[in-house]
C-alpha cells in the first residue's frame, strides 16, 4: 500500500499558480522587485533640510501637488532683502573710500604742500636779498611770507602729526636765527670780515645739508606729497569693492525683474508698483554714487599731478586756485554718503511692501 503526498488545501491559493510559499511579510513587494522602503505618512523633512528652509525663510515644503506660491513668494523675498543689505554695504564702504580722503586732501594736504613751497620760494628769495648792502624791505618781506606760510602749515592736523609739527616748530625758529644773523651782516661795514663771517653763518644756516632749514623743507614737502599720493591713490581693494557693488547691483536689479515678471505671470498684474519705484531708486543710487566718484576721483588725480612736481614761485597761488576748482564740492559729495544707508533702508521696506500682501494671502496654514 503506497502514501499519498498531497498539498494542504490553500498551498499556492492567490499565487497564479506559481506554487511559492507565502512567507508571511508585510511588505508589499516593489514593482521592480526591490522591497519599497517604510516611511510614515507625514513625517517631516529631516533636520538639515528644515534648517536650509528657516534660513531661506520659505517655510516647509508643501505637499506633493500643492501650491507652491507662498514658497515662491517668500524665496523671493529674502532674495531681495538679502542682496539689498549686501548692496548698501558694499557701496557704503566704495564711496567712503574714494570720498573719505577726499575733504582731507581739500582742506589739509593740499594747502600744506602749496605752504612748504611758498615758504621754500619766499626763502630762495630772502637769501639773494640778503648780500645787500643795506638792510632792505624785500628781505624783511620774504622772511614773513615765509614765516606765516610755515605758521599755516602747522595749523593743519595732517601735517606730519606730532612729528610734523615739531619739525615746523624747529624750522620757525632757525628761520628767526638766520634772518637775525643776516640783519647782523648788514649793519656790518662793506667787506668786513664780521660781515662776511655773519652771512656765512647765515647761509649756513639755511643751506646747510641734512640740518639746514631748505632740507628741512624739503623733507616735510616729501612726506605731504607722499599722503597726498596715498590720499588719491585708487589701489586693488577699491577696485575690487566698487566691482563687488556693480555686481551686487546688476543682481539686485535683475531679481527685481525677475520678481516683477513672475508676480504678473502669478496674479495677472501687470505692475507692481513698490517694485518698481525700488527699480527706479536702485538706479537713481547706484548711477548717483557711480558719477559722484568718478567726479571726485578726477579731481583727486588733477591734484596729484599738479602737486607732484615742484612749482615754481610764480604758478603757486594759481596752483591754489586750480587745486581749489579740482577739489569743490567734495565736502557736499562725501557727505552724501549717509543717503546710501538711508536709501538701503528704503530700498529693504519696498521689497517688503511689494511682496507681504501677497504672502499674507498665501500664508501656510499651521500643522
Amino acid at each position: 500500500m503506497t502514501a499519498e503526498t498531497g498539498t494542504p488545501p490553500g498551498a499556492g491559493a492567490g499565487t497564479g499558480g506559481a506554487g511559492r510559499a507565502d512567507t508571511g511579510s508585510d511588505t508589499a513587494p516593489h514593482p521592480r522587485g526591490r522591497t519599497a522602503p517604510h516611511r510614515t505618512p507625514g513625517r517631516p523633512p529631516r533636520r538639515p533640510a528644515r534648517l536650509l528652509a528657516r534660513l531661506r525663510g520659505a517655510g516647509p515644503r508643501p505637499p506633493r501637488g500643492g501650491s507652491t506660491t507662498a514658497r515662491d513668494l517668500a524665496v523671493r523675498r529674502t532674495l531681495l532683502l538679502a542682496l539689498s543689505a549686501l548692496l548698501t554695504l558694499s557701496l557704503f564702504v566704495s564711496y567712503q573710500g574714494v570720498h573719505g580722503d577726499a575733504n582731507p586732501l581739500r582742506t589739509s594736504s593740499a594747502p600744506a604742500v602749496l605752504s612748504l613751497d611758498t615758504a621754500l620760494y619766499a626763502l630762495g628769495q630772502a637769501q639773494r636779498d640778503a648780500g645787500a648792502p643795506a638792510p632792505t624791505s624785500d628781505f624783511q618781506k620774504q622772511i614773513s611770507v615765509a614765516a606765516q606760510s610755515l605758521s599755516a602749515a602747522a595749523a593743519d592736523d595732517d601735517t606730519g602729526g606730532p612729528a610734523g609739527r615739531q619739525a615746523l616748530q624747529t624750522v620757525a625758529g632757525l628761520i628767526t636765527v638766520y634772518a637775525v644773523k643776516v640783519q647782523q651782516s648788514q649793519l656790518q661795514p662793506d667787506g668786513s670780515v664780521l660781515r662776511e663771517a655773519y652771512l656765512s653763518y647765515a647761509t649756513g644756516i639755511l643751506t646747510e645739508q641734512g640740518s639746514g632749514v631748505q632740507a628741512r623743507l624739503k623733507a616735510l614737502r616729501g612726506q605731504q606729497r607722499a599722503a597726498v599720493r596715498g590720499q588719491t591713490s585708487f589701489g586693488p581693494a577699491l577696485w575690487l569693492a566698487w566691482g563687488a557693488s556693480l555686481l551686487l547691483a546688476l543682481a539686485l536689479g535683475a531679481a527685481l525683474l525677475e520678481t516683477q515678471l513672475f508676480l504678473r505671470h502669478r496674479f495677472r498684474r501687470r505692475y507692481n508698483r513698490p517694485l518698481l519705484a525700488a527699480a527706479v531708486l536702485l538706479l537713481a543710487g547706484v548711477g548717483t554714487a557711480v558719477l559722484f566718484t568718478v567726479w571726485t576721483r578726477q579731481g583727486m588725480a588733477d591734484t596729484r599731478a599738479l602737486l607732484d612736481g615742484p612749482l615754481p614761485g610764480r604758478l603757486i597761488p594759481e596752483a591754489g586756485r586750480r587745486t581749489g576748482g579740482y577739489l569743490a564740492h567734495t565736502g557736499f559729495r562725501a557727505a552724501a554718503a549717509v543717503w546710501i544707508l538711508i536709501g538701503g533702508v528704503l530700498l529693504m521696506a519696498l521689497a517688503e511692501t511689494g511682496l507681504r500682501r501677497h504672502i499674507d494671502d498665501y500664508r501656510f496654514r499651521p500643522r
